[in-house]
């Protein structure tokens, strides 16, 4: 196929509504009888509602927190125990390059833990690129074509923006799974992924000035998937198209970007604007407002 021959114009500022504290909020644990957290570094845990030290959190000891009621929380380790008269509380290391620790993984930025119903949810509440760096690596491998990661990286910041309150009942914007988007955290993260997230800071697709649901999966065998087609409505951007990944029996929904395809358009000599563009039809890339995603 011969290069796709598609001039870029990327915009550079777009202010958008976002969640106060840190850029986003992704669920990790839900309605559970108990977390065990930890930190790399020591840590304060504080009442949100107060914004007052509850407790201190030592760095590297493991800590088992349990709802008592509806109200209240257990937090124990080997140090003892203390009863903790708050349903919501943070974990906030005081060196904001230390890592939290839940759900067997390590995690950038902070975490969050309410007490609702009696059970134990937790919040992994971070920046948006260190989000990313933690996604792209788990869904595209990090050995791929550069320009197949920066057009993944690009997808994935524009789903997450797109998405931003989607869970905002349970208290978080997405689940860490693949009902949303796959996030294994600081363990997950390469250098060549990363170099993807940073080399596309803040830059997302919009469509009538909007954040596009940027739709993707792992194959479309061929041709992709219209959304009327798959859900019954049209997207203008989300129409059929060859997917350039007939080697690759479908996997997935197959609507929008798919992730081989872009390895095979990458290999091909495209850029990742060139990817996106092939993928979701007439959109357009902006540069979200630093204060938003840093």
């Amino acid at each position: 196929m011969k290069k796709l021959l598609l001039v870029m114009f990327i915009l550079l500022v777009l202010v958008i509504a976002t969640n106060p504290s840190h850029a986003i909020k992704i669920g990790l644990l839900q309605n559970e009888p108990k977390a065990l957290v930890s930190v790399s570094d020591e840590a304060q845990m504080i009442d949100v509602k107060t914004n007052k030290q509850v407790c201190v959190i030592r760095k590297l000891l493991m800590y088992e927190i349990t709802p008592l009621g509806n109200d209240k929380m257990i937090v124990r380790s080997n140090w003892g125990q203390c009863t903790v008269n708050a349903n919501d509380v943070v974990i906030k290391p005081l060196d904001e390059k230390a890592c939290v620790y839940a759900k067997e993984k390590w995690y950038r930025g902070i975490l969050r833990v309410l007490n609702k119903d009696n059970t134990i949810t937790v919040i992994n509440d971070l920046c948006l690129e260190n989000y990313l760096q933690g996604v792209v690596p788990a869904e595209m491998p990090p050995s791929w074509n550069i320009e197949a990661l920066k057009a993944q990286t690009i997808a994935a910041r524009t789903y997450a923006v797109a998405n931003m309150g989607k869970h905002s009942k349970e208290g978080f914007d997405l689940l860490d799974t693949q009902m949303d988007q796959v996030y294994e955290g600081v363990q997950a993260e390469y250098e060549s992924t990363n170099n993807a997230v940073i080399s596309t800071s803040g830059i997302i697709m919009i469509y009538n000035n909007k954040p596009i649901s940027a739709m993707y999966s792992s194959s479309a065998g061929g041709q992709t998937t219209s959304a009327q087609s798959s859900f019954g409505y049209d997207v203008p951007y989300l129409q059929s198209v060859l997917s350039y990944d007939d080697n690759i029996e479908k996997r997935g929904h197959g609507v929008g970007m798919t992730q081989h395809g872009a390895k095979n358009l990458a290999e091909m000599g495209n850029n990742s604007y060139q990817i996106l563009t092939h993928f979701y039809n007439n959109i357009q890339f902006v540069r979200l407002n630093p204060v938003y995603y840093k």
